[in-house]
C-alpha cells in the first residue's frame, strides 16, 4: 500500500536505456509491473512518442527527479513533473556525491519537507540511515526508498545488516529497495527480508535479453514475497538433524 494505492505487483521498473521503444513496451508487459518511473530529462528527449508508450502501458507513472543536486532543482523538477504527468507521486532524488550518486541527506529532507507541504506524495531515495529515515517521515513522507547499493552498480544488497535493521525499525512503513539491484536473486533476497517492493532499471534495460530479464525479475519478486509471508526458518549456527531419532534401530 503506497499512499492509499494497493498494487498487485511489487516490482517497479525504470524506463531508461532500453535498446528500442518496442523492447521497452515488451519488458514492461513481461515484468508484470504496475508502476514505471520516468525522469523529466528522459521525457524531454522522447517527446510525444515516449509519452504514448507510457500511456499504452497502463501503468501508474512515478516521475523522478534524477540528476538533481540541490533542493531548488529537485523541487522545481517535481513541480514540472506534476504538471506534465498529472500525478502527485514523485520519486525524490537529491544527489550529493558524483561518484557514488549517494543522496545528500540534508537537501533530501529539506526538499521532502517542501514537497510534502505542497501536496506531493513523496518516495524519497535515501540510504539505510535510520536518522535520515526518521527525519523524512517527520517531513511528511509515508514511504522510504533505501538503496541496495549505488545506482547502476549491480552490487545488490551491500549492507544486509543495515537494511535488516531498517526493516525492523520502520515496521509499519512501506519500504522499497531502490538502486543497486543487478540480479533477480538480489531482488528476491530483498523481498524475503520483508521489504515491500523493489525498484530497478539498468539490470533489465542492459540485459542481453531485456524482456526475458524483466520476466525473471517479476517472478523473483513474487517468489521472494511468497517466501516472506510463508515464514522463513530461523538460521542456526549449528547443524540440526531433520530426521528424529525416535524409531531408530538399536544395534547391539
Amino acid at each position: 500500500m503506497f499512499y492509499g494505492t494497493e498494487l498487485n505487483s511489487r516490482l517497479m521498473l525504470g524506463t531508461a536505456q532500453y535498446p528500442s521503444p518496442q523492447i521497452l513496451r515488451d519488458a514492461i508487459t513481461a515484468s508484470g509491473t504496475e508502476v514505471i518511473t520516468v525522469s523529466l530529462r528522459r521525457e524531454g528527449q522522447g517527446g510525444e512518442a515516449f509519452r504514448e508508450i507510457l500511456r499504452e502501458s497502463g501503468c501508474r507513472i512515478l516521475p523522478n527527479t534524477a540528476g538533481c543536486h540541490s533542493v531548488r532543482e529537485a523541487v522545481t523538477t517535481a513541480q514540472m513533473a506534476r504538471e506534465l504527468f498529472g500525478t502527485s507521486w514523485i520519486k525524490l532524488e537529491v544527489i550529493g556525491h558524483a561518484d557514488t550518486l549517494q543522496p545528500d541527506p540534508f537537501a533530501l529532507v529539506e526538499a521532502a519537507r517542501i514537497l510534502c507541504a505542497d501536496g506531493f506524495e513523496v518516495f524519497p531515495y535515501t540510504t539505510e540511515d535510520l536518522i535520515v529515515g526518521e527525519r523524512l517521515l517527520e517531513a511528511g513522507c509515508r514511504v522510504l526508498m533505501p538503496w541496495g547499493a549505488p545506482i547502476g552498480s549491480g552490487q545488490g544488497l551491500r549492507n544486509i545488516e543495515g537494511l535488516r535493521t531498517m526493516r525492523t525499525h520502520f515496521a509499519g512503513v512501506p519500504l522499497v529497495i531502490d538502486a543497486g539491484i543487478g540480479a533477480p536473486s538480489q531482488a528476491m533476497a530483498a523481498m524475503e527480508m520483508g521489504f515491500d517492493a523493489v525498484l530497478l532499471n539498468t539490470a533489465v534495460a542492459k540485459a542481453l535479453d531485456p524482456v526475458a530479464m524483466a520476466r525473471a525479475f517479476g517472478q523473483a519478486v513474487t517468489a521472494g514475497r511468497a517466501a516472506y509471508t510463508a515464514g522463513l526458518m530461523p538460521r542456526r549456527d549449528m547443524a540440526a538433524a531433520s530426521t528424529p531419532i525416535f524409531g531408530q534401530a538399536v544395534l547391539a
